[in-house]
């Protein structure tokens, strides 16, 4: 389905009026359906049981069933998992629901089914070779980028599968596994064992680790905001806000590291993080501040992601117009790679507290991945000026499933994408910028210049005057 501009509109009428893929939730009672039962997700080869208080996922392929996450129940139609709540909805019929997760931005929709796969009643064999199918099946049945990647992955199989035997060690199946990804280029794609990651990204690009975030904040404090009439820490380090103008009129630099670690305790809910992040946001947008702004520079250069529902929130800061972000949309088809569920369209709507809604110059680069990309993307539909300065972001906007395999080791893969009003997706070339320079490179470290930033103080300058 190809979204328009005047479809975007409609879809935004919906929302605000009956709430797209949220029926109202059901409850036990006389006549009236329960969420009790066995569904299967459009989508996300996942099988759900629920009952019995819990919320139980199976991840499931044409040759494997495994046991997956379990939530517990935490309130009416709410299930708890890893400090994140997913609220179950049934729809008007009873046999169809939606399952949202809070952190995650959008639904997915689930139908019911009369039993669990066969496969997921018996256990599967740890064995390599069994491991090695229940891995590429994963990818095959659920990947969407093959095509663009120029991977045939089918080949991959013949290539890498007969040298998988019932004595290959665990280090030979990582290495194996690995040589499969890696030239999908993906930093969206992951293998696990334990403690160990094999991942890659986009060539060219640098991911964003502790030591790339503490060298540039050092380099941005010691060239960027020497000048600042005002600096301050948030979010556990993760956000930085600086004034950079005096009281005639200001530019303010909000510096953003991650949707998510907010907080110091590493278990903290989803649900304390979105406080401490709204605490942040009241702090740094007071009235008194956004009356006297007349420009924002927001950094995402270094930007691990974390939570679309964080970027959307503050994107509901910067804005007097609700609007649609993007359209999220998902693989559904094992068999075919092109079909899709309904795009979803995800709205940004004006929070109720201070708001900016002036120029914002959005500094971006290859580091720039995953929620820091739905976010920068979010920006680029808001009502009034926004632009674009930098380096193209990762190309990697997917919520990431988690594989589990027979032998205790994990895949992680997208099956999403997030489209712009015209259809597109900017998975693998990443969000362009709309002016382009250097982003932290060795030459302007030497130098001691951020062209980014001084591009977009210019800009907005200009854009005053």
């Amino acid at each position: 389905m190809r979204i328009t501009t005047a479809s975007t509109a409609a879809a935004l009428t919906l929302l605000l009026t009956a709430g797209l893929a949220a029926p109202a939730a059901a409850s036990r009672g006389p006549g009236r359906p329960s969420v009790d039962g066995l569904w299967r997700m459009d989508g996300y080869g996942t099988v759900v049981a629920v009952g019995h208080g819990t919320y139980q996922e199976y991840q499931t392929t044409a040759v494997s069933c495994v046991r997956g996450d379990t939530a517990r129940r935490t309130g009416p139609g709410t299930y708890t998992v890893g400090g994140d709540v997913l609220t179950v909805r049934l729809g008007g019929d009873g046999n169809h629901a939606s399952v949202a997760t809070a952190s995650s931005a959008g639904h997915k929709q689930l139908h019911r089914i009369s039993s669990l796969p066969a496969d997921c009643a018996r256990q599967l064999p740890k064995d390599p070779l069994t491991s090695f199918d229940v891995f590429w099946q994963s990818f095959e049945e659920n990947y969407p980028f093959f095509a663009a990647k120029g991977v045939d992955w089918r080949a991959v199989r013949a290539e890498y599968r007969p040298r998988v035997h019932a004595d290959t060690t665990r280090a030979e199946l990582f290495d194996i596994f690995s040589r499969m990804v890696r030239p999908l280029h993906d930093a969206h794609v992951a293998v696990q064992d334990g403690d160990q990651v094999f991942g890659v990204g986009r060539p060219g690009t640098e991911p964003p680790s502790p030591e790339l975030d503490a060298r540039t904040k050092q380099f941005i404090e010691r060239h960027d905001l020497v000048g600042a009439t005002y600096r301050r820490d948030f979010a556990n380090g993760r956000i930085t806000y600086a004034d950079l103008r005096g009281d005639d009129g200001h530019l303010g630099y909000l510096r953003i590291s991650g949707f998510g670690g907010y907080l110091p305790q590493e278990q903290a809910s989803y649900a304390s993080q979105l406080a401490e992040l709204e605490r942040t946001l009241n702090t740094i947008l007071t009235s008194e501040r956004v009356s006297r702004l007349h420009g924002l520079i927001i950094d995402v250069r270094i930007n691990g992601g974390g939570s679309d529902a964080m970027g959307l929130h503050i994107a509901s800061r910067l804005t007097d117009t609700p609007y649609i972000a993007y359209a999220k949309r998902a693989r559904d088809d094992p068999r075919n790679p092109s079909h899709h569920t309904h795009p979803e369209p995800i709205p940004v709507l004006p929070a109720h507290s201070p708001r900016y809604t002036g120029p914002i110059a959005v500094l971006t680069g290859g580091s720039t991945v995953s929620a820091g990309e739905t976010f920068t993307q979010a920006l680029m539909n808001r009502p009034g000026e926004t632009l674009r300065i930098g380096q193209p972001t990762q190309g990697v906007f997917s919520d990431t499933l988690t594989r589990r395999l027979p032998n205790g080791m994990a895949a992680w893969l997208p099956n999403e994408e997030f489209l712009t009003h015209s259809g597109h997706t900017f998975d693998g070339t990443g969000i362009p910028p709309q002016v382009r320079v250097p982003v932290f490179t060795e030459e302007e470290f030497a130098a001691g210049r951020d062209s980014g930033f001084e591009g977009a103080v210019g800009v907005l300058e200009d854009h005053r005057g």
